[in-house]
């Protein structure tokens, strides 16, 4: 199946969107915390999945 093609308006868009909901919760009080890379979200499985990076 052939990708969409994206406006650059539709970029700007989102991006705007992004930051206004990002400004939002900001100001609600809410915080952003910085996951390291490789650091998965997820339940680790075990010691060994806790990293997701290539050793």
């Amino acid at each position: 199946m052939p990708r969409k093609k994206v406006k650059a308006s539709d970029v700007a868009e989102t991006h705007q969107s992004i930051e206004a909901q990002v400004d939002e919760y900001l100001k609600s009080g809410g915080k952003i915390t910085h996951v390291p890379r490789g650091v998965s979200g997820r339940p680790s499985m075990g010691k060994d999945q806790a990293m997701l990076t290539k050793k």
